[in-house]
């Protein structure tokens, strides 16, 4: 498994990237797709920081991780060159999902919140209990005694 990039503090997982031109609109503003990507990134570095190696799961387990729900809210632009951090949270798990909400920050403001709902698939795409030992590895991270925070008004949950 590759090294992971980006550390635990606390129960946040921080994962520090760059914008770069390829990331950016012709006025160097972050086009807002990929807004996703990063987020998509910083969770994939924080399951290799808890030692989960995903191509692994599939391979030995047949179960992978599928975003179900992604809502983007965009507060300010991110510009080329800019330093990032995205600050992942886990606020909420079950036996089949498990909610994140994301900050993308540029020093302490905050330019975007992403929340993501994943969840446990076998290969044949069938949900699926997230195993025991993955739950263990996750339940540091758990934000304890919330439940899904600042999801939409009148949405059930999975």
């Amino acid at each position: 498994m590759a090294p992971a990039v980006g550390q635990i503090e606390g129960s946040l997982h921080v994962f520090p990237m760059r914008v770069y031109y390829e990331d950016t609109d012709a006025a160097g503003i972050v086009y807002f797709a990929n807004y996703l990507k990063f987020a998509e990134r910083a969770r994939t570095e924080l399951l290799r920081t808890t030692g989960i190696d995903q191509s692994a799961l599939r391979a030995e387990r047949g179960i992978f991780f599928a975003v179900r729900r992604a809502e983007v809210e965009y507060l300010k632009p991110a510009r080329l060159d800019d330093l990032l951090n995205v600050v992942t949270e886990l606020v909420h798990m079950s036996q089949v999902i498990f909610d994140a909400r994301q900050s993308i920050r540029r020093g302490t403001e905050e330019l975007a919140r992403v929340f993501t709902r994943v969840v446990c698939l076998s290969v044949e795409g069938r949900p699926v209990r997230v195993p025991k030992d993955l739950r263990e590895l996750f339940l540091p991270l758990l934000r304890s005694g919330e439940d899904g925070v600042d999801r939409p008004q009148g949405r059930k949950q999975a």
